[in-house]
């Protein structure tokens, strides 16, 4: 186990509750804030601490976790008037571990450097179950020397934690992440349809296929979401749209052709058009049904 390190962890969502709760686990002195009440007290119900604030929350904190939802939640966080930014001191490391753009990743990193406050983007893939087993990956931005430092830290919550680059470079894989991921999410439910009108016994179809060159980690995790239709969200479609723009973005700006990313992309767009956005993203299935004329329920 490494050294008990003081942390603050800003947004105790989906994702943040059960990594705090794995830091309190791994022995850290975490102290949380989210903007409903909640899952402060349950972070306090497992042994960590509750803030009525950011400052509150980051006083005197060696580390700051941030775990948003999205780019303009991260510049309120970290760089708004009452934000991390302004609360910490010289020093300070702060890890956002938001999925984000790179670009805003790059925008906190030059608004902390002058304060002496060092940043790293640490986005994860893995989704809730790998949040609550601490098995995520967790794809890391930033100077080598503050990666090193928190490596320790960012073992407690996933089991694949990797340097990839300067600042903004954990996002950029994870965007790369995301595409795979909701290609892999629709041709699964572009299959199970498949088989479903074909009249094959669904759940044996998908084990066998499991077992060979088809299998894949969003086989394994979303195949009982589409076999018993229960889309409770581990991942939000709503999320998956916004990463999604975050891809075909930076793929645009650095001469990278998406073709059945872009279609992937329209997909999801659709499915949240069709009142979808607040369902797990393995619900791409029911844009598939939709298509294939079946009644969707």
């Amino acid at each position: 186990m490494s050294a008990s390190r003081k942390i603050a962890f800003i947004g105790l969502g989906i994702m943040g509750s059960p990594m705090a709760a794995n830091l309190v686990k791994a022995g850290h002195d975490v102290t949380g804030f989210n903007l409903t009440q909640p899952p402060i007290d349950a972070l306090v119900a497992a042994g960590g601490k509750g803030a009525s604030s950011i400052a509150d929350a980051v006083k005197n904190a060696e580390i700051v976790i941030t775990m948003v939802p999205a780019d303009p939640q991260v510049e309120q966080v970290i760089l708004g008037e009452d934000g991390v930014l302004a609360n910490v001191a010289e020093g300070t490391l702060v890890i956002d571990m938001s999925s984000i753009t790179p670009q805003t990743s790059i925008k906190v990193e030059a608004a902390a450097k002058p304060k002496g406050i060092r940043t790293l983007d640490a986005p994860v893939s893995g989704g809730e179950a790998g949040a609550i087993e601490a098995v995520l990956s967790i794809m890391v931005g930033g100077d080598t020397a503050d990666f090193a430092e928190a490596k320790p830290i960012l073992d407690a919550l996933g089991t694949t934690v990797i340097h990839v680059g300067p600042a903004g470079a954990g996002q950029t894989v994870k965007a790369a992440n995301q595409l795979i991921v909701a290609v892999n999410i629709q041709v699964l439910a572009e299959a199970v349809v498949f088989l479903e009108n074909a009249g094959v016994d669904l759940p044996a179809a998908l084990d066998v296929l499991g077992g060979g060159l088809a299998g894949s980690t969003v086989l394994n995790r979303k195949k009982a979401n589409m076999i018993d239709r229960q889309f409770a969200p581990g991942f939000r479609i709503d999320l998956h749209h916004k990463d999604m723009g975050i891809v075909t973005d930076a793929a645009r700006a650095v001469g990278a052709a998406l073709p059945v990313g872009a279609v992937v992309a329209q997909l999801v767009a659709s499915a949240r058009a069709n009142g979808d956005g607040s369902l797990d993203h393995s619900a791409l299935l029911r844009g598939v049904e939709r298509l294939s004329g079946r009644e969707v329920k």
